[in-house]
């Protein structure tokens, strides 16, 4: 036996396996950003200033307290928290960052130095400040390239078989009830009929109605209502499209589209449409409860096909390859091979 507990996950053409290392995972340091202070005239202030207590006599003058520090009288002076608004640097990199998404990246970057530079004090040196806001950029960069590896090997662990559109009707719910009565539904159809999807909230960008766009895989006789086509207008592509409208969720919450997965190009497509939204609207991915990126197997050293990665860390491994658990034969790598073997994030 080569490698004890590796991770393996299908990239779409091939398994590839990520072996168990023993090096001990040093836990993360985690960064909190000191709380600033923002005035009125947006300039960055102490978080407390000192002040002296007045005192308004009956015929209107005002005096100072003042109190005995040896053999003089000295104005007394006290510490009070600064009048303003509480956040951080990092807030309001968020917050410009979050208002520039609809810009090209090179616009982004321009856009949020303005608007940090627009906050007086918020750093000693305009170098320090594009430092800062290249390196929060290309945090963002890694963070989206992982949400991405992401849902492609949980995607690509799945068999879906409809590609699933759900529009807000404002006749039947307010926006609140039609996003949470959605997720309730969606969530029952989980655990009690074994539905696995991967979606994502968007507005369309004229009218800004409030759609669920999602892959599905839903397993035969758990469909439930009929499945009808509906010759349809589409306002997008300006042409007559066809429609598959689910009468159950048609009644419930309104306009639908269950169109069938049908091939790996399909499907593709498909993850392409989720994958633009997670940068161009910031949302984030729904995935149903139980979706993985690995399974755990024993990887013999005959199912190696080659190395390949940073430092070949990585193994690709043949097509037909034997699947272990704690040295138990399990069996060629299949759809229900895979059901038997351990799970992981």
């Amino acid at each position: 036996m080569a490698y004890g507990e590796a991770k393996v996950y299908f990239d779409g053409s091939h398994y590839i396996a990520i072996p168990k290392t023993e090096r001990p995972q040093k836990p993360r340091a985690v960064r909190r950003e000191k709380e600033i202070v923002v005035n009125d005239n947006n300039e960055v202030v102490a978080e407390f200033e000192e002040i002296t207590p007045t005192i308004t006599l009956p015929n209107g003058r005002v005096l100072e307290q003042v109190e005995w520090e040896g053999n003089e009288l000295k104005p007394v002076v006290i510490k009070e928290k600064a009048k303003g608004k509480r956040t951080s640097r990092k807030a309001e990199f968020e917050k410009l960052y979050e208002a520039s998404l609809g810009l090209k990246r090179k616009e982004r970057r321009e856009k949020i130095i303005a608007g940090l530079r627009d906050i007086k004090n918020l750093f000693k040196k305009d170098e320090d400040l594009v430092s800062y806001v290249d390196a929060n950029l290309e945090r963002k960069l890694r963070n989206l390239i992982t949400r991405r590896i992401r849902l492609t090997r949980k995607a690509n662990m799945q068999e879906f078989n409809y590609f699933c559109t759900f529009t807000y009707d404002g006749n039947k719910l307010n926006e609140d009830e039609f996003k949470q009565n959605f997720k309730n539904c969606i969530s029952n159809f989980v655990k009690r009929k074994g539905w696995v999807y991967i979606g994502v909230w968007e507005r369309s960008p004229i009218n800004k109605r409030l759609h669920f766009h999602g892959v599905f895989s839903i397993p035969e006789g758990t469909m439930p209502g009929k499945i009808e086509e509906v010759n349809d207008y589409s306002f997008k592509t300006h042409r007559r499209q066809i429609t598959h409208n689910n009468s159950y969720f048609a009644s419930k919450f309104g306009r639908n589209d269950f169109e069938p997965i049908e091939d790996k190009t399909r499907m593709g497509e498909a993850l392409a449409y989720l994958m633009k939204y997670i940068e161009k609207s910031g949302e984030k991915i729904v995935y149903s409860r139980g979706l993985y990126q690995y399974f755990i197997s024993d990887i013999m050293d005959d199912d190696i096909a080659c190395f390949y990665g940073v430092d070949d860390r990585k193994l690709i491994l043949f097509d037909d390859f034997k699947c272990f658990d704690e040295g138990t034969y399990i069996g060629t790598v299949s759809k229900e091979t895979i059901k038997q073997m351990r799970k992981a994030n």
